[in-house]
């Protein structure tokens, strides 16, 4: 089974830019994750602040385009992976190992078609 692994941090810990030693330093840790996963690491990716984001909202069918997320939180999604593992504590136990660099959460969600199928 696929799922989708989405992180979930304060991302103004990492300040206004993307190469920081604390940015480069928690992408690292990433890196050695992917290595370690090997097959079951499928796909994935870190995201660019929420300040380069826009959100296209819908309202009883009328669309507006806003700057930024939609919604405003603590935390920010920072980034994701798709893996594969055979169940969910499976899953779990390779979203324990996902790094955060503070405080953060990890959400495991199956996915209902998996990359290729």
């Amino acid at each position: 089974m696929h799922y989708m692994i989405l992180i979930y941090e304060d991302e103004s810990v990492y300040g206004d830019k993307s190469d920081t030693p604390e940015m480069q330093a928690i992408v690292a840790k990433h890196w050695d994750l992917v290595s370690d996963l090997g097959d079951q690491y499928k796909t994935g990716a870190g995201l660019a602040m929420t300040s380069a984001a826009t959100t296209v909202r819908t309202v009883n069918g009328k669309q507006t385009i806003h700057d930024g997320p939609f919604a405003e939180t603590r935390e920010q999604l920072g980034g994701y992976y798709v893996i594969e593992a055979d169940n969910l504590d499976d899953a779990i136990a390779i979203a324990r190992r996902v790094p955060v660099r503070f405080d953060g959460s990890i959400e495991i969600r199956p996915l209902l078609h998996p990359p290729g199928k």
